[in-house]
């Protein structure tokens, strides 16, 4: 029994956060006996501990991307903002639309923090996930963000090794960077509205300040 007391108060401590991810929400996870981070709707998480990276997806979009070598890596969570130039959004139509850019901005974060804290980019590897039409007043959003998210992976030469993306489902989905292993679950049903809302709530922000691409990547 002491034992257990023991482990039980370590589980509540989760390892060292990479600088920069602090203020993501992580936990202990009964299910899956590890601990992981949660991450909402324009949030990421890059880690090279043995944990999980979670997180339930509507219309948005999710790379699970890592250092197949190393074992570093991490997943994002983001859709395109709305603008004036969607009928070309296309990422090869040059980095001049604030749809790409922002959806650059989001898949550049992620990778440039996979290389940062020791990942290369010859050894990277992507599972995409998401883009359910589940906004019932926006009708191609989730295929507007799978579509950018394959041409954003095809030019950057990122080897994509599984995706479920689609139909009309939130989907659950669970990765662990260390294993490149990914556990997702489609909810059939929702018990309430809050992930519909928490996306509404992310793709105004979004089309009110759609972000500019000035990262440089490693």
């Amino acid at each position: 029994m002491i034992r257990e007391s023991v482990f039980s108060q370590q589980a509540k401590i989760p390892p060292e956060a990479i600088p920069g991810f602090e203020s993501i929400n992580r936990y202990w996870d009964r299910l899956h006996n590890s601990f992981a981070a949660k991450i909402l709707p324009g949030e990421y998480y890059v880690t090279f501990r043995d944990e999980l990276v979670v997180t339930t997806l509507g219309s948005c979009i999710s790379a699970c991307i890592r250092d197949k070598v190393f074992g570093i890596g991490g997943m994002n969570h983001f859709m395109l903002p709305h603008t004036k130039e969607d009928v070309a959004y296309h990422i090869d139509a040059g980095p001049s639309t604030s749809a790409s850019r922002y959806g650059s901005y989001a898949m550049e974060m992620l990778i440039n923090d996979i290389l940062k804290n020791g990942g290369r980019r010859e050894n990277l590897e992507v599972k995409i996930f998401g883009g359910g039409k589940i906004l019932q007043n926006v009708t191609d959003v989730g295929e507007r963000n799978i579509q950018f998210v394959k041409e954003y992976i095809m030019m950057e030469a990122i080897p994509l090794l599984a995706e479920n993306t689609g139909d009309i489902y939130p989907r659950k989905v669970v990765f662990h960077p260390n294993s490149g292993k990914v556990k997702m679950k489609k909810l059939l049903s929702l018990h309430n509205d809050t992930l519909l809302k928490r996306e509404e709530a992310y793709q105004h922000t979004i089309d009110d300040k759609p972000v500019n691409n000035d990262i440089e990547l490693f």
